[in-house]
């Protein structure tokens, strides 16, 4: 159990154990004098941002964020354990905090660090908007939110000589693996990382932490194994956080509605340390230009250092951010010059015979039609009806007003295109075993890998076992994140199983005396044939029978270049004029990834994707104080979104294959967050924005809605 700081920012002046080493159970406790100083934490945002803003695995003589390790206290049982942390004493001398990165930003702000506040900048500011006849410009907030997974991070070490056992929550066990051989200076054979189940990720497991490696520091100095589970407030105060983008739009074009200039300014909260938060915003000036034909952007990044807890990839790491200041630019440019939301982005779209497409911010897409997806939502949802509902009710002097908001979205999956390990083999039995180095944590990976294998195979999924997660069983892999698995993971589990039939046909032509190029793979005869001769068949099971080897097949896929998921989100909803609160009437999602594989798994990942964006939307917000003393700290505090705030998703099918991988996918895991979000935050303003409101930050809380109505109208 780890003694965390209660202080936002703070000296400490003392650590007082003596009391808690005496309490029963109490095996060993560290703090940062006792550590090896040779053995480095896990520098996430490595390579590209100084090595001081790295956190340490226990604070020495500084503390920058409530939550923050102090001292680990190792003891036979947890109950045992959690009361020698209430026994040992610090003293810390506060330190005044900051927590507005905005702030924090100006050097005259208070330093966290010697190298200064600014971690990582990029991007010019050199878009002028002389040219423009329309300039509308806001500030967007993309508030700090948190990953909430049902299960929260738990790791058990155990150390045999030099080998070392890692079972852990983690999106990706081979990176684990290699962080944990690098920090120790072993070879990779040396350690075994295995992730089974994982309940939930969503980015935020996507890293090795520092409190989860340093379990491993302690298990080596104990002697002993270590188990680590959090609780759900430690959860809440020490696992890397999300979004947390403050940002400026300025978006210019023509009186018409011919959009040319966009500049997107953006200051990124990275909390206390420079984690993966602090690049963040490359995704989001990468995407900056959405689905539009935007031929002069820039994108001036800081990304700043505050006394809270750090951040670091959630659900869309940093491309939600671009959808959702983009998507509020165009219904503020809507909003000034009269032309309906729907019709400004139409004119904008980029064609569908435009692709492959390189953007301003020199992106190719792959392949995407824009219109055909807006065009789906408007008539799914009726949108002239509901145009005409929303004005009687104002003419009507309606207190429950109709929002109807859009959101065009386009994001980059599998970034930077890559590969992905599989391994499949033939059993003895005739069953197949396919080793995947993709891990799961709630997608579904086992069904989709065990149809597309089954499918190449012509056999009952049943017939096909799914190994992932343990290194030293399955020989590579990557973390699952960024919507690559599908086009990536899948691609190679097609291409094993296609090798593995390749190698079965040899086999079974020479029990069918019979020519390779003339033996079939029939599923509907149950094995291999003849072409034009059904009556002979050879199973599976012949084959493996027939083999001295066991008959295996490898695949390592590799993709040139990401794909580029996209559609349209239309979200209807009542917003109380009286009380400010919003409820959500419909959501209709037109979500294009390409080729969809299992179609229920696809579903599953778009309820599931909007569920996050309108939690973002209308709810949840981590929020500090100005001492840096966080006030969201359970689910009692974090409005975590329920199935009672939520309507069922109308979901209209568009595929718009990819030209990158045998599959056509795309990613789907991150879309309808992406699409989702803006399209609600835009209905809420837009019930509102006769009244001449033009813009509500997230969350879209009663009391935010509230009091933007009792100015509007005083």
């Amino acid at each position: 159990v780890y003694v965390r700081s209660t202080v936002a920012h703070g000296r400490i002046v003392s650590i007082d154990t003596n009391e808690a080493l005496e309490l029963p159970g109490v095996v060993a406790i560290y703090t940062a004098n006792d550590l090896d100083s040779t053995i480095e934490p896990p520098a996430a945002a490595s390579g590209f941002v100084d090595v001081e803003y790295t956190e340490p695995f226990l604070a020495g003589e500084r503390v920058r964020y409530v939550g923050e390790t102090i001292a680990a206290v190792l003891a036979e049982t947890a109950a045992q354990a959690t009361d020698a942390a209430e026994a040992v004493s610090v003293d810390i001398e506060t330190l005044e905090a900051i927590v507005d990165p905005v702030a924090a930003a100006s050097p005259d702000a208070v330093q966290l660090f010697d190298a200064g506040n600014v971690a990582f900048s990029f991007g010019d500011d050199d878009v002028k908007f002389d040219p423009c006849y329309v300039v509308v410009t806001s500030p967007v907030l993309n508030q700090r939110v948190a990953a909430c997974p049902i299960e929260g991070r738990v790791i058990a070490v155990e150390w045999e000589g030099d080998h070392l056992t890692v079972y852990a929550s983690t999106q990706g066990a081979h990176p684990l693996r290699d962080t944990l051989a690098d920090t120790f200076s072993m070879p990779p054979e040396q350690v075994r990382v295995v992730s089974a189940d994982v309940g939930g990720g969503f980015g935020a497991k996507g890293s090795p932490h520092t409190d989860e490696v340093a379990i491993c520091v302690f298990a080596r100095m104990v002697g002993r194994p270590v188990l680590w589970a959090e609780t759900r407030t430690e959860n809440m105060l020490a696992m890397v956080q999300g979004r947390a983008q403050h940002q400026t739009v300025t978006l210019g074009g023509t009186a018409d509605g011919d959009l040319t200039h966009y500049r997107l300014e953006i200051v990124q909260d990275c909390g206390a340390y420079a984690k993966y938060g602090a690049l963040l915003p490359t995704g989001t000036a990468m995407m900056s230009s959405g689905c539009y034909d935007l031929g002069n952007i820039a994108v001036p990044v800081r990304s700043v250092l505050t006394n809270t807890t750090p951040v670091s990839a959630y659900r869309g790491a940093g491309r939600p951010e671009a959808a959702a200041a983009l998507e509020r630019a165009l219904d503020l440019f809507a909003a000034e010059t009269g032309i309906d939301p729907a019709e400004l982005r139409r004119r904008n779209f980029h064609s569908a015979d435009d692709f492959p497409w390189t953007t301003a911010t020199n992106t190719t897409y792959d392949s995407g039609d824009y219109e055909a997806a807006l065009d789906k939502a408007l008539e799914a949802a009726d949108y002239s009806a509901l145009r005409a509902e929303q004005e009687a009710r104002r003419e009507q002097g309606d207190t429950k007003l109709l929002g109807i908001g859009l959101a065009s979205y386009v994001e980059i999956t599998a970034f930077g295109g890559g590969g992905e390990y599989t391994h499949a083999e033939l059993k003895p039995d005739g069953r197949f075993v396919i080793q995947t180095g993709s891990n799961p944590y709630g997608q579904g990976h086992h069904t989709t890998w065990a149809q597309i294998a089954a499918t190449e195979l012509a056999v009952d999924i049943d017939d096909v076992e799914i190994v992932h997660g343990d290194t030293d069983v399955v020989a590579e892999g990557s973390s699952t994140g960024g919507s690559r698995s599908v086009q990536l993971s899948g691609s190679a589990v097609q291409n094993a199983s296609v090798a593995l039939v390749g190698l079965a046909k040899e086999g079974a032509a020479e029990l069918l005396e019979a020519a390779v190029d003339d033996v079939v793979l029939d599923a509907d005869a149950g094995g291999f044939h003849v072409v034009g001769t059904p009556a002979r068949v050879v199973t599976w099971a012949d084959v493996a029978a027939d083999t001295t080897e066991p008959l295996t097949a490898l695949s390592t896929f590799h993709q040139e270049g990401e794909t580029f998921p996209f559609g349209t989100h239309l979200s209807v909803v009542e917003v109380d004029s009286e009380t400010g609160a919003v409820e959500m009437l419909r959501h209709i999602a037109v979500d294009d990834a390409g080729t969809i594989v299992n179609p229920i798994i696809t579903a599953g990942q778009v309820h599931g994707g909007f569920a996050q964006g309108a939690a973002q939307a209308l709810l949840e917000q981590v929020i500090y104080d100005d001492d840096g003393t966080p006030r969201t700290t359970n689910f009692a505090d974090y409005s975590i979104i329920s199935a009672t705030e939520l309507p069922l998703v109308e979901r209209v099918i568009s595929e718009t294959p990819t030209p990158r991988n045998p599959l056509g996918a795309k990613g789907i895991g991150e879309a309808a967050t992406i699409g989702s979000t803006p399209a609600i935050q835009n209905a809420v303003i837009d019930a509102v924005s006769h009244l001449g409101i033009r813009h509500i930050d997230m969350p879209c809380t009663p009391e935010r809605v509230w009091s933007a109505i009792r100015v509007a109208t005083s």
